[in-house]
């Protein structure tokens, strides 16, 4: 362990470098820029309000609030573990040229995508003041579910980044798991009626559903469900073992497939 740690301290300048390299690429192209990561949340949720609320009879004038967590979180979780997923390929050129702990790359695409998660949340404070959800001593709970949020996307990411080298087709496959992922995540619809039906179980096997929930507690100033917590954190613990023990195992045969 102490081997590894040292060995992340002597790369952590490249993951920083990395992890910038992200952020300022992820916009490059763009007029607006890093705005874009305000702008686009805030136009999804115009959209999704607009079509789930208005049109659908939904007249909780907090509603926008409930959509925007919910749909901050999936857009992290979506970005990270698919950014993740390619990260090897995409840098195929440097692996094949220098030493470097590979990952380093998977680990740079989900810092970086949380990052720019992170600055979206200034979108979620103004909506939420503006629609008169005022922060309670249980926001602070927020922290929880968020950390857990990066360790899950992480341990998934390494998991997929792996399995990416020897089977491409995972892209295309994840792409369809990720719409399932969402759907099942309860982004613009509320869960209750599903949750009392037999088809409850579809939430709350879906990880990601149990970290939106718990945040959307700390948000609306309710205490976080205990059981769901335990779930998240039992989740991400293994897959981040998981991910990284089979990272090590295959690691070495990465070269002879990029």
């Amino acid at each position: 362990m102490k081997t590894y740690i040292e060995n992340f301290k002597k790369y952590r300048f490249l993951l920083y470098e990395l992890v910038k390299k992200g952020v300022k690429l992820k916009y490059r192209r763009s007029y607006l820029g890093i705005l874009w990561t305000l702008l686009e949340p805030l136009l999804t949720m115009i959209v999704l309000s607009i079509v789930f609320g208005t049109l659908f009879g939904n007249k909780d004038p907090q509603f926008p609030v409930y959509i925007l967590t919910g749909r901050l979180m999936y857009s992290f979780f979506s970005s990270a573990t698919s950014g993740a997923m390619k990260a090897i390929r995409t840098n195929a050129g440097m692996i094949k040229k220098v030493y470097v702990p590979k990952y380093i790359y998977p680990l740079s695409s989900v810092l970086f995508n949380y990052i720019i998660f992170a600055i979206s949340l200034i979108v979620l404070v103004a909506v939420a003041v503006v629609l008169k959800v005022y922060p309670t001593v249980y926001m602070l709970q927020a922290v929880v579910p968020l950390f857990l949020l990066l360790v899950t996307a992480f341990g998934v990411g390494m998991i997929l980044s792996t399995m990416a080298v020897f089977f491409r087709d995972l892209e295309y496959l994840w792409s369809v798991g990720l719409m399932i992922v969402m759907y099942a995540s309860a982004i613009f619809y509320y869960p209750e009626k599903i949750l009392t039906s037999g088809f409850g179980w579809i939430l709350k096997f879906n990880p990601l559903y149990l970290l939106i929930h718990n945040f959307r507690q700390a948000v609306f100033g309710m205490p976080m469900n205990m059981r769901y917590l335990a779930a998240s954190i039992g989740f991400a613990i293994v897959s981040v073992i998981v991910g990284l023990v089979f990272f090590y195992k295959k690691q070495d045969e990465f070269i002879l497939h990029i």
